[in-house]
């Protein structure tokens, strides 16, 4: 296997072959901006941590019941390092892969994964329709009504913040913060 580094426009390219859906895009460019955020954080590899953001989802368009597995194959197909790959299968923990978060940059993408959906939707409801003016206390209130984007799996991202050793409030705030840079890209600088 191939130890090459992977580039962010190694990374973009393999993501948008095997996904074609805006909605899944906008996603992979949250979670990569708020991977960048938690790496500053946590004195993590920043590009690395990019890359494993913008390509956790890689088979989920193309492969959703093999989500978290399909991904091995493409990835080692690209010569793409076994760290990188075990990272992205390990944000399935629980749900559909057996691998357990263990580095804080796993961690982190665990945690984070379904909390940039509850953000994002939670923006889209406000009279701005906009991340750059949204505070916790708004998405936390969100996270408490089970109906509200009832698809985001609201225990992985307590078990996210534990994980972290984080309250849900400042994992929320950090999550907010690493999506507001790329506002415009992921469809949430609203009308301000």
């Amino acid at each position: 296997m191939n130890t090459k580094r992977p580039t962010r426009e190694d990374a973009l390219n393999l993501l948008k072959k095997y996904t074609k859906q805006q909605g899944l895009i906008r996603h992979a460019l949250s979670v990569e901006a708020v991977m960048a955020r938690f790496a500053r954080k946590f004195n993590g590899d920043e590009q690395e941590w990019r890359i494993i953001g913008l390509v956790h989802d890689l088979d989920y368009e193309m492969f959703p019941d093999e989500h978290c597995k399909k991904c091995v194959e493409l990835f080692e197909k690209e010569g793409w390092p076994e760290t990188y790959i075990r990272a992205v299968v390990s944000h399935g923990w629980g749900i559909c892969s057996d691998v357990k978060p263990e580095s804080m940059l796993e961690k982190t993408l665990y945690a984070v994964d379904e909390l940039t959906g509850l953000v994002a939707s939670a923006a889209l409801v406000r009279p701005s329709k906009s991340i750059l003016d949204i505070k916790a206390k708004s998405v936390v209130k969100k996270f408490k009504d089970k109906r509200f984007a009832a698809g985001v799996d609201r225990q992985v991202i307590l078990n996210g913040a534990r994980m972290l050793n984080m309250e849900l409030s400042e994992l929320i705030t950090e999550t907010i913060l690493g999506m507001r840079p790329v506002a415009e890209e992921i469809g949430l600088k609203g009308n301000l």
